[in-house]
């Protein structure tokens, strides 16, 4: 099971030295990924499954502040951000992301209600129903992605 992984990580070109991932975090995140229980695979590394479950966990996290960091940068480099405050109806949010598209050149490939799903699915908690609970900030790059992350920077 192991060397399946391992061989799979070269594959794809794993790289300890450039990722966030530590190889042991890797190979743990593919076996996970392959539905292998936390016990098998301490037996198969040879610990314990505290272990194993710590070392998924710690991987998850990587990834997590991996993902944000990513956000971040394209957040700064988006020619488009709109601060949608709190309060603001949810059906509200395409116009005005339209709008300032609009101002800057830039398209989205959104109908209105796919964008309101994008925005709704990525503020999570932030939106509550159809009212924005905390303060937003949609950027949309200039490949129309949209981005969308809490104004806080949570």
């Amino acid at each position: 099971m192991i060397d399946e992984i391992d061989d799979l990580l070269e594959e794809i070109g794993f790289d300890s030295e450039t990722s966030v991932l530590t190889y042991r975090q890797a190979q743990v995140l593919a076996l996970r990924e392959r539905d292998v229980s936390q016990a098998n695979i301490a037996d198969e590394l040879g610990t314990s499954r505290a272990n194993v479950s710590s070392i998924e966990s710690s991987a998850r996290e990587n990834l997590e502040k991996a993902r944000e960091t990513v956000a971040f940068a394209e957040a700064l480099r988006a020619p488009v951000r709109v601060r949608i405050s709190e309060g603001t109806d949810l059906y509200d949010v395409p116009q005005l992301v339209y709008e300032a598209c609009d101002e800057k050149g830039v398209k989205v490939d959104h109908t209105a209600p796919d964008l309101m799903k994008v925005v709704s699915d990525a503020a999570g908690s932030a939106v509550s129903g159809r009212k924005v609970a905390t303060p937003l900030i949609v950027g949309v790059t200039s490949e129309g992605m949209v981005r969308v992350r809490h104004q806080d920077g949570d």
